[in-house]
């Protein structure tokens, strides 16, 4: 989920609630809190907090909702998942460590120590080599999965999308979502559904009721949202089209910058030509 700020920059929770109101209504059985489409490296603990109470508030009766409280320092990861589970998080969503780069000991401590400081709760992997440079393999992933709270993967790598032993598979990118559940996957962590939500769960659906063709033939037609959800780094453009869509404004926080004009045309193109009118 997107985070919201307001005219000074601050997170918008109210818009932040609507937000999350419109996704639950419009195809999402879950949300993610402070995730990468969130711009999580710019809120600080406090303000991930008072997003996920809020949340949890306008819509923890109807949806899981999940946090992403991991970082690349195991101590802050650890104390951040508890505070998670505290104000009433489903799920942690826990990124490999960036910009460290442990070796898989490291990993295996990291993934450890954060499951044991909360072990009542449900946390999930989030394998993105492509933002972290660490790529978490297949067979490290089922030894992960030893540890008894982690249960999911959000698989980011696409080209590694495969039943893990033991874990829930979900597809961490919206071109990865039907690849994913052909191999065995339990859904998605996705940008696209900010926009497609409806769309997106009635191709979940047909695959799951065994309509595979039509599942394909609505990841057809999706192609042109895929695109422009990632025709510069998200979530630039998702935000872009969230204000279009007058769901929410486009500000973000630096190093994160707006979509230039240029950007917005090809991104309002694109969505037209999947019969997106925003």
């Amino acid at each position: 989920m997107a985070t919201a700020f307001d005219a000074d920059g601050r997170v918008d929770l109210v818009a932040s609630r609507s937000l999350a109101r419109h996704l639950v209504e419009h195809g999402s059985n879950g949300l993610v809190v402070a995730g990468t489409t969130g711009e999580s490296p710019t809120l600080d603990d406090e303000e991930k907090l008072a997003l996920l109470d809020a949340v949890v508030d306008e819509v923890g009766r109807e949806a899981t909702v999940i946090l992403g409280s991991g970082s690349n320092d195991t101590r802050h990861s650890v104390e951040l998942t508890r505070a998670a589970a505290d104000h009433g998080a489903d799920a942690g969503l826990i990124v490999t460590p960036y910009y460290n780069r442990p070796n898989e000991a490291g990993l295996r401590g990291h993934f450890g120590a954060v499951a044991e400081g909360s072990p009542d709760l449900p946390l999930i992997l989030y394998n993105i080599p492509g933002r972290v440079v660490t790529n978490m393999g297949p067979e490290f992933l089922a030894e992960l999965a030893q540890i008894p709270n982690v249960i999911a993967v959000k698989q980011a790598n696409d080209s590694e999308i495969q039943e893990i032993p033991g874990l829930d598979l979900l597809a961490g990118n919206d071109t990865g979502f039907l690849k994913c559940l052909k191999n065995g996957g339990s859904g998605g962590i996705l940008v696209a559904s900010h926009i497609v939500g409806e769309r997106m769960r009635e191709l979940y659906d047909r695959f799951r009721e065994g309509d595979v063709a039509g599942a394909e033939l609505i990841d057809s037609g999706l192609k042109p949202v895929y695109e422009a959800m990632a025709i510069t780094v998200n979530p630039i453009p998702v935000k872009a089209a969230l204000e279009m869509a007058g769901l929410c404004s486009a500000r973000m926080r630096l190093p994160m910058v707006e979509a230039t004009e240029e950007e917005k045309s090809r991104i309002r193109s694109l969505l037209a030509s999947a019969g997106v009118e925003l």
